[in-house]
């Protein structure tokens, strides 16, 4: 490693977890939380950073950390090859396995933009593993560190315990790029208003039909704010299919309890053709109490895209990404905004959709964006490594084009990542606090 402040960047990528059964049926194991929103895209490389490689900037010495709850199924020996520390924590595949084509896709668009540099690979299943994971990344002087996932249920304003992780890296000195998360049309806020059967009213009636599944299983979390500790398991999220005017229960939520804040979950397989909505019931003494509704995996029929960026990204030291279409530079759909608490949430966009040998589709999301954000990253602590994490902030975020609104936006942030007109930017500028 070089000499001078470790430097690292969390990059959370949003991955596939295995989660099966409900309340209902056999108990399920442990949910990670971690879901795929995956969108199509036009197959595409990972490129624009050609003039910066000829220069001779390619990320040559700096490390960067990947945490990933697939594995890392490295799709060729010149990716491997840049690999200098593996290691599992938990139960998750650290190898190369067919389900961790995630976490490589994210190694090998790190790879694309930054060939020279080292990678240091961790994978987890839990939340306690993703703070063990994130902690020996940091031991081992990662200057970048990529984490593609993302915690639903946890508290909106950075001050959940998977944030905190993210958070207590950056004060070690760590510059921490997060995916805002794929939920921007999956996410519900609301207050709780009950009817007298205690169900939940949505803008237009109890129902909140799912629409356009991407995959053939229907994930929902819940969370409200506590008003005794009783109500912890007191909300339910059932789901039902619907045919004509007949009404199936396929499954109930269950509380997810490995968690400060109170929220329940549902995980089932569904057939992609079905129709399907969920309702919320509750107790009368919740009336009023917000909430906040999302599913990873299908558009909701009420949405409220505002403040849908989904932890460990809401945490204060963070550098954000969201997603914008490589081909268009518009707002991907999926992609989350803000505002997180007081602050904008999304700090800039980045493109996604890029074609991988990693994967047999394409590697779309924000965590595919951030992936390319660490990329960049990884370029500008090459060109000037002496950088602290607020001063690379503050130049990847003052370099970006505008996008939405003049100025700093919860939508794109300070706008478009420019990876050129950043690293070039970042040989000019000093250390800084």
């Amino acid at each position: 490693m070089r000499s001078r402040l470790p430097v690292v960047v969390v990059l959370v990528a949003v991955v596939l977890a295995a989660i099966s059964g409900v309340a209902i049926r056999s108990a399920p194991p442990d949910p990670l939380a971690v879901v795929a929103d995956e969108e199509a895209a036009e197959p595409t490389g990972v490129g624009g950073v050609d003039p910066l490689h000829d220069a001779g900037l390619t990320g040559e010495g700096v490390r960067v950390g990947i945490v990933d709850a697939t594995g890392f199924a490295l799709p060729s020996d010149r990716v491997q090859g840049a690999v200098s520390a593996r290691r599992r924590f938990g139960k998750a595949a650290v190898g190369e396995r067919p389900g961790g084509r995630h976490g490589a896709a994210a190694a090998e668009t790190v790879h694309r933009l930054a060939p020279g540099a080292s990678l240091y690979l961790a994978s987890f299943s839990t939340p306690g593993e993703f703070e063990r994971a994130v902690e020996w990344l940091v031991r081992n002087d990662v200057d970048v560190l990529l984490v593609p996932v993302a915690f639903y249920g946890r508290r909106g304003d950075g001050s959940s315990r998977v944030a905190a992780v993210v958070t207590a890296a950056a004060e070690a000195g760590v510059t921490v790029v997060t995916a805002a998360g794929n939920t921007r049309s999956g996410h519900w806020a609301g207050r709780f208003d009950p009817d007298d059967d205690g169900v939940h009213r949505f803008a237009g009636g109890s129902r909140s039909y799912l629409l356009n599944g991407s995959t053939g299983r229907v994930s929902v979390w819940l969370r409200w704010s506590r008003v005794n500790r009783s109500q912890r398991a007191n909300v339910t999220v059932s789901l039902y299919r619907s045919r004509g005017d007949r009404a199936t229960l396929v499954a109930q939520s269950r509380p997810y309890r490995r968690d400060e804040t109170p929220n329940v979950w549902l995980s089932e397989r569904v057939d992609p053709g079905g129709s399907y909505y969920v309702e919320i019931t509750g107790p009368a003494d919740l009336d009023g109490v917000p909430l906040e509704l999302v599913s990873p995996t299908h558009r909701l029929q009420y949405i409220t895209q505002s403040g849908s960026v989904v932890a460990p990204a809401t945490a204060r030291r963070a550098l954000t990404v969201g997603a914008v279409d490589r081909r268009t530079g518009r707002l991907e759909p999926f992609s989350s905004v803000g505002p997180v608490d007081d602050r904008p949430g999304v700090d800039v966009v980045a493109p996604s959709g890029f074609h991988l040998p990693a994967r047999a589709d394409r590697f779309v999301g924000t965590s595919a964006a951030a992936a390319y954000a660490a990329g960049v990253v990884a370029l500008v602590l090459d060109a000037n490594p002496v950088l602290t994490p607020r001063r690379v902030e503050a130049v990847v975020e003052s370099t970006a084009v505008e996008t939405g609104p003049d100025g700093v936006d919860p939508v794109t942030g300070s706008g478009r990542l420019d990876p050129i007109t950043v690293v070039r930017r970042a040989g000019n500028v000093s250390a800084g606090g």
